[in-house]
This record gives structure tokens, sequence and C-alpha cells, in this order.
């Protein structure tokens, strides 16, 4: 049975590893989102570097979730110290416990205040495709995705919640 890929990129208005209260703010916002998120149902993992080091993502060990990657567009810091960015992987059963993760929840309270963190952009911010059960979805899978969605629209490569496809490539409904 086919899993559902999302990924999310955001570009954060400071480096990661800005000292000033706002960042530290989004950082534990972020790991109570996401412990809480891990226990929605559908989901199924999410990429987790190795070294589990904050901030680290070029270079950190994503293991069977390949190097880490963004999209063309992103044109800030590569490095622990300057990059400004927030980007997520994972899987799921379907599209509707993702949505409902996302769109419910403490990950809904932490969006109403998205613009204090992230900067306002032209690019869509999530992708979603389909894999086998047996894949692991990697991080240039999901910004040749997002990058897909951006130049071509919602299609069954690359979609959206509110224009998904089934496994199949037929579009579906958003409930």
């Amino acid at each position: 049975m086919p899993h559902l890929a999302l990924y999310t990129f955001g570009v954060l208005t400071s480096p990661l590893a800005d000292p000033s209260p706002r960042t530290d703010e989004f950082y534990a916002i972020g790991e109570a989102v996401y412990r809480r998120i891990s226990q929605h149902p559908g989901y199924l993992a999410h990429a987790e570097a190795a070294d589990g080091d904050r901030g680290v993502l070029f270079e950190a060990d994503w293991g069977a979730w390949g190097e880490f990657a963004v999209p063309a567009w992103y044109g800030k810091g590569r490095t622990a110290e300057t990059a400004a960015l927030a980007a997520t992987l994972s899987l799921w059963t379907d599209p509707r416990s993702a949505f409902d993760a996302v769109y419910t929840g403490p990950h809904r309270t932490a969006l109403t205040r998205r613009y204090d963190w992230f900067e306002r952009a032209g690019q869509p911010n999530h992708t979603c495709w389909w894999v086998g059960d047996e894949v692991t979805p990697t991080w240039q899978d999901g910004v040749s995705r997002l990058e897909h969605l951006h130049d071509h629209g919602p299609a069954p490569r690359a979609f959206t919640f509110s224009r998904s496809f089934a496994p199949d490539g037929t579009p579906v409904r958003a409930s």
C-alpha cells in the first residue's frame, strides 16, 4: 500500500543559531509540535539527523533520507551559524491524517504565529506525493517535488492538501 510523503519548507526571518527569544520560542514550540505529530494517527516516520544537533542541516547524517537539500530559491546560509530555514520530510498513511495533524492541535496554533518566524514567500511551502510502502523519500525528492509544484502547479507528481491526487493519479476532492 502506498504512503504519502510530505515535504515542508520555509525561510526563517533569522538564522537558526540566532540566540534571540523569538528563535528560542520557535525551537520550543517546534519540539512540542513534533512530539504531538509523531503520536497522530496515520503518522509513520520523519527525517531525523543521526546526530540530532539543533540547527545542523547540511552537514548532518540523515541516513536513508539522503543528503539534505533545499530548493533553488533558498538564498541564505548553509552553515550551522547562518542557515535560516525550517524543513520537514515525513511519511503518512494518507492525506487526511497528514492534513489533520498539520491543521489541528498545537501545529495549528503554531501556524497562527508563522509570520513571527517565517518570511512571506511566493513559493509553495509544502508538497505531497505517493511512494511505495518500502520507499523512504529523500530530501532531494522533496525539493524536486516542491520545485515541480512551483513551476507546474498541482499534479500527481507533486500536489497540495487542497488539490490532491490518489495513488493512481486520479484527482480527489479535499474533504
